[in-house]
């Protein structure tokens, strides 16, 4: 086997280890889901798993890199169409929207995972830590663009309303969840203007 031919074999073989991971954690729940189910589901052999990833804790973390990045992306994504600063704070709640509304929604996985490791100074609550500030930090730049007064409230109070809707998204109507949510952000915006309009 070549060099070239073995580095695309190994490559393969995470990607199937991390596929497996991301699909499973998601859907069930990451305590309930061990190594040895999904060294079966990726087809890999043990040996293959601890190279690639040093025990359960990386690959949890590994997974949670990859929700991160697809987040990202989303809401960088989301931005892109333009129009007004208030237009891209909607771009971005119906991005959120969409995928509250999309088949196999199993609620935030950030959330999921700090429910499951509560522990502030652990490693995998810290991602989760981390990446919730990015996206405050991000939303409250938005809101910044619209009208004067201080964004950091309306910031977070996006964020609420967003872990609100991911949370009551997978057990009750999501339709009628992902409206109230917009809805929601359309208060903030009006908050805003008004706000901006009195001084």
């Amino acid at each position: 086997m070549s060099r070239k031919t073995k580095e695309v074999s190994t490559s393969g073989a995470r990607a199937r280890l991390l596929g497996t991971a991301i699909r499973v954690f998601y859907a069930e729940g990451i305590h309930s889901v061990g190594v040895d189910r999904i060294i079966e589901e990726a087809q890999v052999t043990r040996a293959t798993l601890y190279r690639h990833f040093s025990g359960k804790e990386d690959l949890v973390l590994a997974y949670l890199e990859q929700a991160d990045q697809g987040i990202r992306a989303q809401v960088s994504a989301a931005q892109e169409g333009g129009g007004t600063p208030g237009d891209r704070v909607r771009a971005v709640g119906r991005s959120i929207a969409e995928g509250i509304r999309s088949e196999g929604f199993r609620g935030c996985a950030f959330l999921n995972a700090a429910a499951e490791y509560p522990d502030p100074a652990h490693p995998i609550h810290q991602a989760v830590l981390a990446h919730r500030q990015w996206f405050l930090d991000t939303v409250t730049g938005l809101m910044a663009q619209v009208g004067d007064a201080p964004a950091e409230a309306a910031g977070r109070h996006f964020v609420m309303l967003r872990d609100g809707a991911m949370a009551a998204g997978c057990l009750s109507h999501p339709g009628l969840i992902t409206e109230t949510f917009l809805e929601g952000i359309e208060g903030i915006l009006r908050s805003r203007s008004t706000a901006r309009s009195a001084d």
